[in-house]
């Protein structure tokens, strides 16, 4: 591919985008830094530090594996994200799109959009990315050690169910998927777009499954297409099924869960009225490389094995170290 390489200081200088070289598209990629469709970004230490997680809340992550409900947008930040994905699905898609699947499954009766890449093709998809209301307590997280970490974005998803036939997202952990990059240092941040029920689907978790590895590793996919919703169970020991327990995670609109990266997660059908539809946003801490020769994400540039993951695709969206201490 022919796509421009650029160094991270151009892009975080950048204050619009620029065109993609592949596809001739507007790509925001090309821009490192919030253009604040959403919030102003913060200027004193302590109006940054209001958005991280208390101790208890830490607490509560590392014993369970994740931490909900987190209010992150309000209703109308919501239907202005709503707005760019009404029309993805007018036109089928976009060419900056790393993946995009109208009905994952396959099945009729069982539909999940998911998509991967729309960060590079809205302003408020990019903005997200940069809320700090996800990347502060993000890296209070995300490194597993306790310790404060610089924060990368890895990518985004959509998921949508429609009403009455929404196919559900088979038990997973996020890691499984990625273990062409390491050390496992990363965090996932799903937000409601729609409030999310026990009716229309709402995302469940398995609480300490956090935990659960096969010699170090994470537990194996079993159903890359999400569809067969307990295939997991062919793989788990009699132990792990005695402690599979789900948790339905309900959200309000604008709300989010903070999930660890080997947390067991899925979601069952829509079966309601009402669509149920998330944006997903998932992160690694600086520092994590890549694990392959091989391309990362469709329409990005290789990252050889074991070089940082960093760059146009991957840009620090958070640095604690940047904040600076407030002037009285």
């Amino acid at each position: 591919m022919k796509s421009r390489h650029y160094s991270e200081e151009e892009l975080q200088n950048n204050t619009s985008p620029l065109k993609d070289d592949d596809s001739g598209e507007i790509d925001w990629s090309t821009v490192h830094k919030d253009t604040e469709a959403f919030i102003n970004q913060p200027v004193k230490q302590t109006k940054w530090l209001k958005f991280g997680f208390t101790q208890k809340q830490i607490e509560n992550y590392n014993r369970d594996g994740y931490i909900a409900p987190i209010k992150i947008l309000t209703d109308e930040q919501c239907d202005l994200l709503l707005q760019d994905y009404e029309n993805f699905i007018k036109t089928g898609g976009h060419p900056l799109f790393y993946e995009y699947h109208s009905n994952q499954t396959g099945d009729i009766n069982n539909v999940l959009l998911h998509a991967l890449g729309h960060w590079r093709i809205t302003r408020y998809f990019h903005d997200l990315i940069y809320h700090p209301a996800v990347c502060v307590p993000a890296s209070q997280i995300i490194s597993g050690d306790g310790q404060q970490a610089r924060v990368r974005f890895w990518h985004d998803q959509l998921f949508a169910k429609p009403p009455k036939h929404g196919g559900c997202v088979a038990w997973h952990q996020d890691y499984s998927y990625w273990t062409r990059t390491q050390p496992m240092k990363h965090l996932t941040v799903h937000i409601a777009l729609d409030e999310q029920t026990i009716e229309n689907g709402c995302i469940h978790y398995i609480p300490g499954s956090h935990t659960w590895t096969r010699q170090g590793k994470p537990l194996p996919v079993t159903d890359y297409d999400f569809k067969d919703m307990e295939s997991i169970k062919t793989i788990l020991t009699n132990e792990e099924k005695e402690k599979f327990k789900p948790m339905p995670c309900c959200l309000k609109k604008g709300e989010a869960s903070f999930h660890h990266p080997l947390s067991v997660h899925g979601s069952y059908p829509n079966r309601s009225d009402l669509p149920r539809r998330a944006a997903v946003l998932n992160y690694f801490a600086d520092g994590v490389r890549s694990n392959t020769d091989e391309l990362l994400l469709k329409g990005t540039h290789i990252i050889p094995k074991n070089d940082l993951m960093k760059g146009r695709f991957f840009p620090l969206v958070f640095d604690p170290k940047s904040i600076k201490e407030d002037t009285f």
